[in-house]
């Protein structure tokens, strides 16, 4: 068993559960801060264990690139390469493929918004540094130019050197541009490297005998079709290539915020109970709640720490960004009550400082709490569904963060 369920949430999908892995058990809903070249930026492993983390997701195309994932595993894998005894998590690369590709965001932009443009779009400003065929991808490398080539096969081979536990299948992420056609291709295309990936897995699990059990996630994409993605959740979620099926899912791809939570709750009725949903780059509070109600498990996103490196400091009551000029003398914490190392130890005024001084600092104390805020949020959720306390929780904390008046509003 990969996953166990636990307490559901009546009256919607939301469930908690746990996932086990060789190096410890993750108690979902959970919040996986995002590592994604081996460190989560500015700040070290045992400052993200002390924050409360139950895992780290680090990125399998960044990784290849630098230092190469043969160098990883010769360390040992992922977790002892950067010390880290916890969970380990990877994505595939299809995120990079997407945005070397076509140059668009994850998101669309209010710029782009209700425009159509060619399936082989590029953004303004940007160079096409990738090009998708059925069989995978072709790259150019954002650090010298080199030309690679991404497959399922070479996907799945890269993540098992670095040696995650919880892998995911090479997909295809589109944007909310690309055409209804497109869509559909890409969907059935992701679709066939899923098959390949399965077979890949299955073989490289049997080459590589001895080494601890990788779980490998299926992606769920379709962008913000109910059709395609219902389609998907059914095809991934009863997918077995001899004898191996997917231990768990990824729900990624283009999509709009106002309809996350429906797009969320079409995949997890057509997905398996027994199985763990893991979002794709999502961090905000709202969005935590509706995804949770609609049946996801856990949740990455780079977000809480980069804005962190901006100064913008997660808050009960909202964001706020600390190179303000009435934080040059608040000689309070960031958060009053905040259990973190930086709330225990330093001040808005002090931290203020770094900032305007441009020390390296200032990122590494931000960067703690804006991860603890994030990962304790989820803590409380899955707390407060254990305990029975949910809407009274979600209508609280929802009901300061995004309505709240003064210097700390979002």
């Amino acid at each position: 068993m990969t996953f166990t369920l636990g307490t559901r949430l009546e009256g919607t999908l939301g469930r908690t559960g746990t996932i086990h892995t060789p190096h410890g058990d993750i108690r979902t809903p959970a919040f996986i801060p995002v590592g994604t070249k081996a460190t989560v930026k500015a700040t070290l492993m045992d400052s993200v264990k002390e924050l409360g983390a139950q895992a780290v997701l680090s990125n399998a195309y960044h990784l290849y690139l630098q230092p190469g994932s043969d160098v990883v595993d010769e360390a040992g894998g992922l977790g002892a390469f950067m010390n880290w005894a916890g969970p380990t998590y990877t994505d595939s690369g299809g995120f990079q493929v997407m945005s070397l590709g076509s140059g668009f965001k994850k998101v669309l932009s209010d710029e782009f918004s209700g425009k159509k443009v060619a399936d082989d779009a590029v953004a303004p400003g940007k160079e096409r540094l990738a090009n998708v065929d059925d069989d995978g991808v072709w790259f150019r490398s954002h650090i010298n130019g080199s030309k690679h080539r991404f497959t399922p096969e070479v996907s799945m081979r890269i993540q098992h050197e670095l040696g995650a536990d919880i892998i995911f299948a090479f997909d295809e992420l589109t944007t909310l541009m690309n055409s209804r056609s497109y869509q559909e291709e890409a969907l059935e295309r992701t679709r066939l490297w899923a098959k390949r990936c399965l077979a890949a897995h299955k073989q490289l699990t049997d080459e590589r005998e001895g080494k601890p059990y990788q779980q490998l996630f299926g992606v769920i994409q379709g962008a913000q079709y109910e059709d395609l993605r219902r389609k998907a959740a059914r095809d991934l979620g009863r997918m077995e290539v001899d004898d191996q099926r997917f231990d768990g899912f990824g729900i990624g791809g283009a999509l709009e915020k106002e309809n996350l939570s429906t797009i969320t709750s079409w995949v997890a009725q057509e997905l398996p109970e027994d199985r763990a949903r893991h979002m794709l780059g999502i961090s905000e509070p709202d969005d935590f709640f509706a995804c949770i109600e609609s049946g996801a498990d856990t949740f990455d996103c780079v977000n809480p720490s980069r804005v962190a490196r901006n100064a913008a400091i997660y808050s009960p009551d909202g964001r706020f960004n600390l190179t303000r000029a009435e934080f040059k003398r608040d000689f309070t914490p960031l958060v009053e009550g905040c259990e973190c190392y930086t709330c225990r130890n330093y001040t808005k005024a002090y931290i203020h400082h770094l900032f305007k001084a441009k020390e390296m600092l200032s990122s590494t104390l931000c960067t703690i709490h804006n991860e603890h805020f994030t990962v304790s949020l989820v803590d409380r959720i899955r707390a407060s569904i254990e305990n029975g306390t949910y809407w009274e929780f979600k209508e609280e904390t929802l009901g300061r963060f995004y309505g709240a008046k003064g210097p700390s509003a979002k």
